[in-house]
């Protein structure tokens, strides 16, 4: 049997990450356009997250919104810190290989949090402290989430052109752009970015996956954009794959070989 539940667990899941990504209730018929499902399956997950508290049904509205048994999950995630935990002695060991500044960011709607900030000694500093937010399309973190992702998820994050308002004065502009980026990112393995989030400093990223290969978060290195021959460019993105590898080998469990 869990080959016939799989399916209707990884719509249950997507709907609940749809969902959760949005600034508020959405029409059920919202969510089954932007995730490409039935609109008869959607009804009948959104029944049995409603009835366990996941969700809540708005029936004036009509709309459907994250509940409370959601949010005391990602509360426990918090208090647990599993990425941070994990993530930091891989981060230390990331910033002694490659002599540069190391950070390790989760996707969380349109933008990217960090939750690990390992500084290199005598590097430059950043913005990219625990706790802060950024637009995920301008960062090399975040474009190496969102290029994990389907593009009916991709569309939903970025539905107009107003999702691309920021405060940085580069990046993609449109959902065209962005699909281009993010393509290249896929072809390229490595996502990156140069001067898109502090004039003079560039970052390339690479996400780790779950278990599921959903994208649990993002490791980057920042370093001078005048900084690395392409010789040394291409040992940097090597060692943040290898080291992005073993988070993920780490969260999922894996025991160590």
């Amino acid at each position: 049997m869990p080959d016939e539940a799989s399916p209707a667990a990884h719509q249950t899941l997507r709907i609940l990450t749809h969902l959760s990504t949005q600034r508020g209730p959405v029409a059920a018929a919202t969510v089954a356009a932007a995730l490409g499902l039935p609109r008869s399956t959607v009804y009948r997950l959104l029944g049995v997250l409603v009835e366990h508290g996941f969700v809540i049904h708005y029936p004036e509205a009509r709309r459907y919104g994250i509940g409370l048994a959601a949010f005391e999950m990602s509360s426990g995630f918090s208090r647990q810190e599993p990425l941070t935990r994990l993530g930091a002695p891989v981060l230390a060991s990331l910033v002694d290989r490659v002599g540069e500044s190391a950070h390790l960011a989760v996707l969380h709607g349109r933008d990217v949090i960090y939750l690990v900030d390992e500084r290199a000694p005598r590097r430059p500093a950043l913005v990219t402290d625990v706790g802060v937010r950024l637009p995920s399309h301008v960062t090399a973190s975040g474009r190496a989430l969102l290029a994990t992702l389907p593009d009916s998820q991709v569309r939903a994050l970025f539905p107009d052109r107003s999702a691309f308002v920021h405060g940085l004065a580069r990046g993609p502009r449109s959902l065209r752009e962005l699909r281009t980026l993010l393509a290249e990112v896929r072809a390229r393995g490595y996502a990156a970015e140069d001067g898109d989030v502090s004039t003079g400093l560039a970052s390339v990223a690479v996400a780790v996956r779950d278990a599921s290969g959903w994208p649990a978060a993002g490791v980057a290195v920042t370093f001078p954009s005048d900084g690395p021959t392409q010789d040394a460019l291409t040992g940097l993105v090597a060692e943040v794959q290898l080291h992005a590898a073993e988070l993920s080998r780490r969260i999922r469990g894996a025991p160590l070989r």
